[in-house]
C-alpha cells in the first residue's frame, strides 16, 4: 500500500524514492519466492505516497517475467477512464501480458474526492459508469459514448490496445456494497473483497450473492474467481513472531487513522474511523499472523468462509525493514506457498 512511516522498533522512516525502491525489489523477491501475482494501492494527498500504481508496475514489468501485476486498488470513481485505460494498456504492452487491474471505489478517504473537484455521494454512480466505459474501450475500437462524469467521446480507440483479449482480466474490489457486487457479476469481472475491513464471515452473504448473481447473468461457474486480503507475517516461533510484528502492527493503524481524520477534515465531513480492536483480535480477524502452521490453518478457515481461488498477503507495512520484508516474502514462498491447495493463487 506504500504506506510511509517511521519504523517504531528502529527509528527508521526511508526516503520516498528508497521507499519506491523497495516496493519494486519486492516485487522481484515475490517472483522469485513463487508467488503468482503483485498489488500495489493508490492513494493520494496523504503519506500512503503511491498515487502512481502503473507507473510503479512498469519498473515491476521491466525486472520480472511472469508475475501478474495488478492493483489494491486503482480509484475508478476518482479517474478519467480512458487515462486507465492507456495507462493500464501500457503496462501489459510493457509486460506482455501480464496485467489484470483491480479497481475500487475508494471512499476510505474523502478528501482524494473534494481535493479532486468530486462529490463523494457521486462515487456509486462514478464508480459504475467507469467501470462500463473501461470494458466497451478495451474490448471495443471506435467507442461512441456519453455519459454524467466525463465529456462525450465520438468514435474513439485508446491506444495502445491490451496484449489481452478480449481484454485484460478486471477484478472489482467490492464487497460491502451490493451494487458493486451485482456490478461485477453482470459485467463478469473478478471479485476482490475488503476482508482488512471486518472479518470473513461479514463477507460471506456478498460471496453468496456474487455467485447467484453470476449464474443468473449467464456466465460460466468456471470463469469466477473470487479474492481476499490479510496483512500478514509468519515465523518459526508463534508467539515471537506475534511479539516482535506487534508494535509495527500498531504503527500502521496510528498511521492510518492519523491520515484518515486529515482526509474527513479536508473534505469537512465527520471522521468515521478504522473498525480497530486489540491486536489479538486483529490476528483473528483481518491479519494472519504467526507460524508457518498457524498462517497455514487461518488461511484455510478464510478459504472455507469466502471460497476463494486468490489470497492476497499484505507483508509490507508498519515500517518494516526491506530486509526483514524481503526475508517475509522468503519464508512465506519457502514455508507457506508449498503447502497451499492447488487451486489457491497468492499475490
Amino acid at each position: 500500500m506504500g504506506d510511509w512511516v517511521t519504523d517504531p522498533v528502529t527509528g527508521h522512516r526511508p526516503t520516498q524514492g528508497e521507499r519506491h525502491r523497495s516496493i519494486v525489489d519486492s516485487a522481484v523477491a515475490a517472483e522469485d519466492g513463487g508467488f503468482d501475482a503483485f498489488h500495489i494501492g493508490e492513494h493520494h494527498f496523504c503519506e500512503y505516497i503511491v498515487s502512481s500504481p502503473a507507473v510503479v508496475l512498469g519498473a515491476v514489468a521491466a525486472r520480472t517475467t511472469r508475475l501478474r501485476l495488478s492493483n489494491g486498488v486503482a480509484l475508478a470513481a476518482n479517474l478519467d477512464p480512458v487515462r486507465i485505460c492507456e495507462d493500464y494498456a501500457t503496462v501489459d504492452a510493457l509486460s506482455d501480458g501480464r496485467v489484470e487491474p483491480c479497481f475500487g471505489r475508494g471512499t476510505f478517504f474523502p478528501g482524494v474526492f473534494s481535493n479532486f473537484g468530486q462529490h463523494e455521494s457521486d462515487a456509486a454512480e462514478r464508480f459504475a459508469e467507469s467501470i462500463e466505459l473501461i470494458c466497451r474501450l478495451w474490448t471495443e475500437e471506435g467507442v461512441t459514448w456519453s455519459g454524467r462524469f466525463r465529456p462525450d467521446l465520438a468514435a474513439v480507440t485508446v491506444q495502445p490496445r491490451p496484449g489481452q483479449q478480449p481484454r485484460p482480466p478486471i477484478w472489482l474490489g467490492a464487497g460491502t456494497s451490493k451494487a458493486s457486487v451485482d456490478l461485477a457479476a453482470r459485467l463478469g469481472l473478478r471479485l476482490m473483497l475488503p476482508t482488512v475491513f471486518g472479518t470473513p464471515e461479514m463477507f460471506a452473504p456478498m460471496v453468496q450473492r456474487y455467485i447467484r448473481k453470476w449464474e443468473e447473468f449467464g456466465h460460466d461457474p468456471a470463469d469466477r474467481r473470487i479474492g481476499c486480503v490479510s496483512h500478514a507475517h509468519v515465523g518459526r516461533h508463534h508467539e515471537a513472531t506475534r511479539s516482535a510484528w506487534e508494535p509495527r502492527y500498531l504503527a500502521y493503524f496510528e498511521a492510518v487513522l492519523r491520515w484518515q481524520r486529515q482526509s474527513a477534515e479536508a473534505a469537512g465531513v465527520e471522521f468515521g474511523a478504522f473498525p480497530l480492536a486489540d491486536f489479538d483480535t486483529m490476528c483473528s480477524t483481518i491479519a494472519v499472523c504467526g507460524s508457518v502452521d498457524h498462517v497455514l490453518e487461518r488461511m484455510a478457515h478464510i478459504a472455507d468462509i469466502l471460497s476463494i481461488d486468490t489470497h492476497l498477503l499484505m507483508l509490507d507495512l508498519g515500517g518494516l525493514p526491506h530486509d526483514e520484508l524481503i526475508d517475509q516474502i522468503d519464508q512465506f514462498g519457502a514455508d507457506v506457498l508449498p503447502s497451499l491447495p492447488t487451486p489457491a493463487r497468492t499475490g
